[in-house]
């Protein structure tokens, strides 16, 4: 047995981070090793709404998501610390019924949406957690140094080269190279940061012409987005692609259109057509647990896959 044995995980996105938590709170000597800093992951670039966003497979996800909801709802009692806020908004394109039963009635207050708060159509109000991710990451890295784990800023070329009797490979898109895996692919996903002109509801809507739109009300800021480019790598920003992102939102909240742009981001989603989360072998015979292909909904699962891969690590203990 070596249940307080040492893991290295390969990856510091919000699903690196979560997964590295969990072990070293249950008690594993962790080593983050990421090639980025935690506020430049793709993950700092997400909106971050709770909510299934491109992530399979849903059943399991769908469990992730539930134990998910249970960590923010504790974690919103304290939201300028881990920057998770419960807020109140419309997810466009949907009926109460529905949520109702995709979250096991675990939300309260879920009604359908007035013509006023949704003039696109159908949709249902809610109040669901709300991550701002530029206080959640670093939060993240905090409380896993406080568990004794630790960060480490270098490029990984292969899973072999982490020093470790168990590694986990959270790598996301990274895992293409790493673990050979062409299915894993990018989602480009563009945004709009704006002066809040005094919105403070969230909004989701897939719009007329199937081109996402979302309004998430952030400290400070709002977010406008977005893209679902597949198998786009660019990282650089469209200017027709933001004047689009704006327009969308703007015909869904016209005091948007005049905001003052304060940043443009782009993020590449690791999608794959479901997530990878399992046990493998490295050449050598040391573990890996392969974690990553969460697409969008990465903050939305993170807590519960991060539990189901602490599991797989602790079953590699047993003979």
């Amino acid at each position: 047995m070596r249940g307080n044995g040492e893991v290295v995980v390969v990856g510091a996105g919000v699903i690196g981070l979560a997964t590295a938590v969990v072990l070293a709170e249950r008690g594993r000597r962790v080593r983050v090793w990421t090639r980025e800093p935690v506020e430049r992951t793709t993950s700092a670039v997400a909106g971050a709404l709770w909510w299934p966003y491109h992530v399979e497979p849903m059943a399991s996800a769908r469990v992730w998501a539930l134990r998910s909801l249970e960590v923010y709802g504790a974690l919103a009692e304290r939201p300028g610390e881990t920057g998770v806020r419960l807020v109140e908004g419309v997810l466009g394109g949907t009926d109460p019924a529905g949520v109702e039963s995709w979250t096991a009635g675990r939300l309260t207050g879920l009604r359908r949406a007035t013509a006023r708060e949704y003039p696109a159509g159908t949709g249902t109000w809610a109040r669901l957690p709300l991550i701002d991710m530029t206080v959640h990451l670093p939060w993240l890295r905090e409380r896993l140094l406080r568990a004794g784990g630790t960060v480490e800023e270098r490029t990984v070329t292969e899973l072999a080269e982490a020093d470790a009797p168990v590694v986990v490979n959270c790598a996301g898109l990274g895992a293409r190279d790493l673990a050979g895996d062409a299915s894993v692919r990018p989602q480009r996903g563009q945004l709009v940061v704006v002066e809040n002109p005094g919105i403070d509801t969230w909004l989701v809507s897939a719009g007329p012409d199937d081109e996402p739109a979302y309004l998430f009300p952030q400290p400070g800021r709002l977010l406008l987005g977005g893209t679902a480019e597949d198998d786009a790598w660019s990282l650089e920003p469209d200017p027709a692609v933001a004047q689009a992102i704006v327009r969308r939102c703007a015909a869904l909240r016209p005091e948007v259109a005049g905001a003052r742009v304060l940043e443009h981001r782009v993020g590449l989603r690791p999608v794959r057509d479901a997530v990878r989360l399992e046990r493998g072998v490295l050449p050598d015979g040391r573990t890996v647990v392969h974690h990553y292909g969460h697409g969008g909904g990465g903050v939305t699962v993170a807590w519960g896959c991060a539990e189901e891969a602490a599991d797989l690590v602790a079953a590699a203990d047993s003979p």
